[in-house]
């Protein structure tokens, strides 16, 4: 429905304005009355229609209209579409508006609470480039272990983390083409599996030992409105969870050659419903969500019943996390600019209080993912930027004020237009702690995802991410400590180019695959 709506659009407004065989003739009097008040009215009018235009296209865009053949003037009619989501149609997707954007690389970014953080300490020991063996390069290390100046015969786990960095991916593979759009993928926890699931219902299972992608079975997802949004492996790596537009998480089991779905009921309070992210416990015996209203919700698996409801955000929960394996600690991330920790022993459902809130987006938050210490987060946004985050660092009041005042001036929207220069300032905002900011990936037409990159192979030296023009975005973390700005630089120009959108990425436990999905 997208290019035709598109075209459609394109048209009906053509033929009422231009085409002679569908309106009346007028005389050179009425004419020129017309024309005296156009000319008159041009000023007064002109952001109006401007707005109409970008109405009608968005409303177009989004599949809640259509255009067909009808008996008016124009020979065109409106028709309201209904549809189970309120996201973007395929007519949405259209034009590719992010292909045209060329997201800023930051050439000179702030390193300075970088510098001062322990993150950066702790990334250079699980790399081993502290001290003077952090100068030596690859070459160097080689020869050092060929003369026995290595701890023992061989290189340490910091050593060979900071060989595989030397490793990234850097070349680009086709392994699987879909019909529909693919909104989720993910690799198991010992990365011998990896899921993938789009809109045409349908998650897909691949056997990755070998590094093939070789297909094990395909699962219908059931209860699917518009699409599959969210996907996880249960650390047993015996079910999967997804989530749509629905009242239900389900759990489906992946482990023998049964399959066996279960309706996991979040009896929400919302008659339109849908759960944006998914994240399984450590244990695997609860699962939390994010939520299109506002709340967290956590399901007990052994007790089949929903144990808590977080009404935590003033908009759309677009990210869940566990900060750590003891899962009593939570974050979200949301619409409304504000990334939230939550303490489940000192919580209270009729009263919920966060820990502490992190503040210093523009515009909201797409995605976090916890580095899995309790203490470090990154988020991404629609303000183009990803946030390393320390959660000993709280924002204060006016951090938290100034958020809500830069989100709430936002009028565009990421899921359709362009990016505003406005969008694009760099300086901080008021009470902003964040550790660093990252930029030069594209966060358009859905919710974009950053990862850390895995922690025993290359000790989380690297955040990646998707990119709306289509590429992955590879980014040092401990930038100023461990690379110059010109390696920085580096980073970006080794960005693989995959074409199309790309929303999420998951890298190999080995750090040498890494699966994209492209839109």
């Amino acid at each position: 429905m997208g290019s035709q709506s598109s075209s459609g659009m394109s048209g009906g407004r053509d033929s009422s304005s231009s085409n002679p065989t569908d309106q009346p003739e007028a005389t050179e009097s009425n004419q020129s009355s017309s024309r005296r008040h156009r000319t008159a009215d041009r000023q007064s009018t002109s952001e109006e229609e401007v707005d109409l235009a970008e109405v009608l296209a968005y409303l177009l865009r989004r599949g809640q209209v259509r255009l067909v053949h009808g008996s008016g003037a124009t020979g065109l009619q409106l028709v309201q579409s209904y549809s189970d989501s309120d996201d973007d149609s395929d007519g949405a997707w259209e034009g590719r508006l992010g292909d045209r954007y060329n997201p800023p690389v930051d050439i000179r970014p702030d390193t300075q609470g970088l510098d001062r953080s322990e993150i950066r300490t702790q990334i250079m020991l699980a790399t081993a480039s502290t001290g003077m063996k952090s100068r030596h390069s690859f070459t160097d290390m080689l020869t050092e272990r060929e003369r026995g100046r290595c701890r023992g015969s061989s290189f340490s786990h910091g050593e060979c983390s900071r060989i595989r960095t030397h490793f990234l991916p850097n070349y680009v593979s086709h392994k699987h083409t879909y019909h529909q759009k693919v909104f989720c993928g993910l690799y198991s926890h010992d990365g011998n599996m990896f899921l993938s699931a789009c809109q045409d219902q349908n998650i897909r299972l691949y056997d990755t030992t070998q590094r093939r992608f070789n297909l094990l079975r395909t699962v219908k997802a059931r209860d699917v409105g518009w699409s599959v949004l969210d996907v996880c492996f249960t650390p047993d790596t015996r079910h999967i969870l997804y989530s749509s537009w629905s009242d239900y998480i389900h759990m489906c089991s992946v482990d023998g050659d049964s399959e066996c779905h279960t309706a996991l009921d979040l009896s929400p309070d919302e008659r339109r419903f849908c759960v944006f992210s998914l994240a399984a416990s450590s244990d695997g015996k609860e699962i939390l969500g994010g939520a299109n209203d506002g709340c967290l919700y956590v399901f007990d698996c052994e007790q089949n019943k929903r144990t808590l409801k977080i009404d935590a955000h003033e908009d759309d929960v677009n990210a869940v996390a566990f900060a750590d394996s003891s899962s009593q600690l939570l974050f979200s991330g949301s619409d409304d600019a504000l990334c939230k920790m939550w303490d489940r022993r000192m919580l209270r459902e009729d009263r919920p209080q966060p820990v502490g809130q992190l503040a210093g987006h523009r515009d909201g938050v797409t995605f976090i993912d916890s580095k899995g210490d309790a203490r470090y987060l990154i988020s991404n946004s629609k303000d183009q930027s990803i946030k390393l985050w320390d959660v000993r660092k709280f924002s204060p009041k006016e951090g938290l004020a100034a958020a809500l005042l830069a989100v709430t001036q936002q009028n565009w929207d990421y899921r359709w237009q362009q990016v505003p220069q406005r969008a694009l300032k760099s300086h901080r905002l008021t009470g902003d702690t964040s550790v660093m900011t990252y930029r030069g990936h594209g966060v358009l037409h859905t919710l974009i995802r950053c990862r850390f990159s895995p922690e025993f192979t290359t000790g989380q030296r690297y955040i990646y991410s998707g990119c709306s023009t289509g590429k992955i975005i590879v980014l040092p973390t401990p930038v100023g400590g461990g690379l110059s700005v010109q390696e920085v630089l580096f980073c970006h120009s080794l960005c693989i180019e995959c074409g199309g959108l790309i929303l999420n990425c998951s890298l190999y436990p080995d750090s040498r695959v890494l699966s994209t999905q492209r839109q």
